[in-house]
C-alpha cells in the first residue's frame, strides 16, 4: 500500500516500518573498504544478511468496507416521451441494481517482529481504517493481527499476533550513529511480490518532507516502492535504523529518493504504544513560527535563530509559566533552538509533568523560565475550546504600508466571524500590489500587536509605525490574527 501526495511535479509516496526485540547483531561478509584508496569497495554480498533477517519482515494485508456511491449517480434528464430515457432507466436497473451493497477493498504493506511472542511494527497508513488486518510470514504462515496503538503524527502502529511458537525478531539500532554513506538495506513487500531485498546508502538525514510536525527523516537510494510501506530498514549489523516511510517519485516507482522514520524516532513512540496503546507527548501550549532576518531586526535579536512565539494557549503550561506572546525560545532543557521547526520534537520527545529549563529573548534580553510540561494529547483538545465576550469601534485609516485599517465592531466580528476574545485593529482594505499583499495580509486579519505593543484603535497602529520609524528602524513588526484563530508575526517595510 502506498499513499501519494503532491510535491510540484513529483509524488510523495507513503510506505513505513519498525522492530525491536531480542535478535543477535548481525555482521556482514567481507567489508572491504580501502579508506585510504580513492577506489572502495562495497560489501562483497547481502546475502548472510538476507538469511537471517528475512524471516522477521512480513507481508500486511488488510480489507476495508467501502460504501457503494452507486445511489449517488443521478439519473440523466431527457424530454418527456425520448426514448433515451427509456433506455437509460433500462441501464441503471440491470447494471447498478446490485451496486448499492458495500464492497471491500484491500491494501498491502509491510512490517517487521519486534518482540517474539508476537509484537509487530508497520506504518499507521498501511492499517488505517483496516476492518481485518492479516500478517504474512516468509514460512507461508498467515495469522490475523490486532491493534495495539498507532500514532498518525509519526505514522507508525503497532500490531499483535499469536503464533503457535516464538516468532524471529529484529533489534532497534541507534540512527544517530548512522552517517550519510553508511550501507543500509531494505526488506519488504514491493507490489505485492513478498520478500525482497534492495541495498544502498544513506542519502541524508533530518529531511523535513512535510508530511508531519516531527519529520527528520534518513533519506536512502536503496530501492523502495509500493508495498514497501513499513518495512525496515538494516544496518550492516542487521538492526533496524529506519522505517520505510515514502518515495520522491514522479511515476510512483523508486528513482533513488527514499525516506524512512528514524529508529530514535520510533521506539519512543512504539514503547508508549506497547504500554499505554497510545502516545503521550509533552506539551508546551504555544504556537510558534520561524524566525526570518526582518523579525531577528524587529526583535534585536541580531542573527535569526530560535522559535518565536506567536500565541500561547490560556491556562497552559506557558501561560501558567508567564510566557508571551514575541518572546523567542533559543534554548529547551539545555539543548539550542536553531531553528523553529527544532523546538515541536523536542518538546514531544520530553516526558509529562517534567520541569524544564527554557531560554528565552524578552525585549532583546535573555531570560530563564522554568515550565512544567502537560501533556500533548489533553492540550490539544484545550486548544480547540474557544471563549468569547463582544466589545465595539468606529472609522477607516488608511496605511503607507499597503493596507487599512478601522476599529473592531460587533457588526464587524459577525461579518468577518471574529471570536469575541480577539481584540485589536481590523484590516480593512488591501492595496493589491502593495507589500501588506505580498505578505499575504488579507482583510479580516487582526492586527494585535504593532512593534511588540497592543494596539486597540487605528491610531495606535499608526502611533507605532511613526514610533519605529523615529528609532531608525527598517521595519515593524506587526502580530496578526484570523477567524481561525492562528496568530503570526509579519514584517513590513518602512520604506515609503
Amino acid at each position: 500500500m502506498l499513499t501519494s501526495v503532491k510535491i510540484t511535479t513529483s509524488t510523495l509516496l507513503l510506505a513505513s516500518v519498525f522492530s525491536i526485540a531480542a535478535f543477535a547483531p548481525i555482521t556482514a561478509n567481507a567489508l572491504d573498504m580501502s579508506f585510504g584508496s580513492k577506489t572502495a569497495a562495497g560489501p562483497t554480498s547481502f546475502a548472510d544478511l538476507n538469511e537471517q533477517l528475512s524471516d522477521a519482515v512480513v507481508n500486511i494485508s488488510t480489507t476495508q468496507t467501502v460504501k457503494s456511491n452507486a445511489q449517488q449517480i443521478p439519473m440523466p434528464q431527457f424530454p418527456e416521451g425520448s426514448p433515451f430515457g427509456e433506455f437509460f432507466q433500462d441501464f441503471m436497473e440491470k447494471n447498478l441494481k446490485n451496486d448499492d451493497k458495500p464492497k471491500k477493498s484491500s491494501s498491502l504493506g509491510s512490517g517487521f517482529v519486534i518482540d517474539a511472542s508476537g509484537l509487530v511494527v508497520t506504518n499507521n497508513h498501511v492499517i488505517d481504517g483496516a476492518d481485518e488486518i492479516t500478517v504474512s510470514f516468509n514460512n507461508g504462515t498467515k495469522l490475523k493481527a490486532t491493534l495495539v496503538g498507532k500514532d498518525s503524527k509519526t505514522d507508525l502502529a503497532l500490531l499483535r499476533v499469536k503464533p503457535e511458537k516464538p516468532l524471529k525478531a529484529v533489534n532497534f539500532g541507534n540512527s544517530d550513529k548512522m552517517r550519510v554513506g553508511d550501507w543500509v538495506v531494505a526488506i519488504g513487500n514491493p507490489f505485492g511480490l513478498g520478500g525482497t531485498l534492495t541495498a544502498g546508502i544513506i542519502s541524508a538525514r533530518n529531511r523535513d518532507i512535510n508530511s508531519g510536525p516531527y519529520d527528520n527523516f534518513i533519506q536512502t537510494d536503496a530501492a523502495i516502492n509500493r508495498g514497501n510501506s513499513g518495512g525496515p530498514l538494516f544496518n550492516m549489523a542487521g538492526e533496524v535504523i529506519g522505517i520505510n516511510t515514502a518515495i520522491l517519485s514522479p511515476s510512483g516507482g523508486s528513482i533513488g529518493l527514499g525516506f524512512a522514520i528514524p529508529s530514535d524516532t520510533a521506539t519512543r513512540v512504539i514503547s508508549q504504544l506497547k504500554d499505554f496503546g497510545e502516545t503521550r507527548r509533552g506539551w508546551l501550549g504555544v504556537r510558534i513560527q520561524g524566525v526570518t532576518d526582518e523579525i531577528a531586526e524587529g526583535l534585536q535579536l541580531g542573527k535569526a535563530r530560535g522559535a518565536l512565539v506567536a500565541g500561547v494557549t490560556a491556562t497552559g503550561p506557558s501561560d501558567k509559566a508567564g510566557l508571551k506572546k514575541g518572546d523567542v525560545i533559543v534554548e529547551f532543557d539545555g539543548k539550542p533552538i536553531n531553528e523553529a521547526k527544532d523546538l515541536p520534537k523536542l518538546v514531544a520527545d520530553t516526558p509529562v509533568d517534567k520541569n524544564v529549563n527554557i531560554k528565552i529573548i524578552r525585549n532583546g534580553k535573555e531570560q530563564n523560565i522554568s515550565i512544567k510540561l502537560g501533556r500533548l494529547e489533553e492540550g490539544e483538545k484545550l486548544e480547540g475550546k474557544k471563549t468569547e465576550k463582544p466589545e465595539d469601534q468606529p472609522e477607516n485609516l488608511k496605511l503607507d504600508l499597503g493596507l487599512s485599517v478601522a476599529q473592531l465592531t460587533e457588526a464587524s466580528r459577525k461579518t468577518y466571524r471574529l471570536p469575541a476574545t480577539v481584540q485589536g485593529v481590523l484590516i480593512t482594505a488591501i492595496e493589491p500590489n502593495g507589500q501588506a499583499a505580498e505578505r499575504k495580509l488579507r482583510v479580516g486579519d487582526v492586527i494585535l500587536e504593532v512593534a511588540q505593543e497592543p494596539v486597540k484603535t487605528p491610531q495606535d497602529v499608526q502611533a507605532r509605525i511613526a514610533d519605529a520609524r523615529k528609532a531608525g528602524q527598517k521595519s515593524v513588526l506587526f502580530l496578526l490574527t484570523s477567524k481561525d484563530g492562528e496568530p503570526r508575526f509579519v514584517p513590513l517595510r518602512l520604506e515609503k
